[in-house]
């Protein structure tokens, strides 16, 4: 009489955990840089939006006669850029999304972080300019500058 046992044997048990070893190790990266992608593509609309958002006000005002841009006060009331969008951004420091960093007369700066790298932004409300410093072979925070502007 022969007695069967079914069980995996440890040589194929060693195997399938190779196997999905290296499944994980392609996998974790390509869900990280997926994530950077995300961010930058929100990060590119925000920019996109904002910009907008503050021409629209621009153009309001030159209809009532005001030729001034809006104040850095007024832009970020009731929250990050309510002056302007519809709905305000958070003001958080995480991966992406916005920050205020620093508010004077003549500017206001933020921060939008993308992988851990924060991107500098600047509203200068003589100009109505919202720039950051770009450049696609520059440091970290100028080449996500650059592909959140482009």
């Amino acid at each position: 009489m022969r007695n069967f046992k079914t069980a995996f044997t440890m040589i194929e048990l060693i195997f399938v955990i190779v196997i999905l070893g290296i499944l994980s190790a392609v996998a974790i990266p390509k869900f990280a840089q997926s994530k950077t992608q995300a961010d930058i593509a929100k990060g590119r609309s925000d920019v996109a939006t904002i910009r907008t958002a503050i021409m629209n006000e621009r153009q309001k005002r030159l209809l009532t006669g005001d030729n001034s841009y809006i104040a850095g006060t007024t832009l970020n009331s009731g929250g990050l850029f309510g002056g302007v969008l519809t709905y305000s951004e958070a003001d958080r420091t995480t991966d992406g999304h916005w920050h205020k960093v620093n508010e004077t007369n003549a500017t206001v700066t933020y921060n939008f972080k993308v992988n851990g790298t924060n991107v500098l932004f600047t509203y200068t409300r003589s100009t109505g300019k919202f720039t950051c410093d770009a450049d696609k072979d520059g440091n970290q925070s100028q080449k996500y500058c650059y592909q959140l502007t482009q």
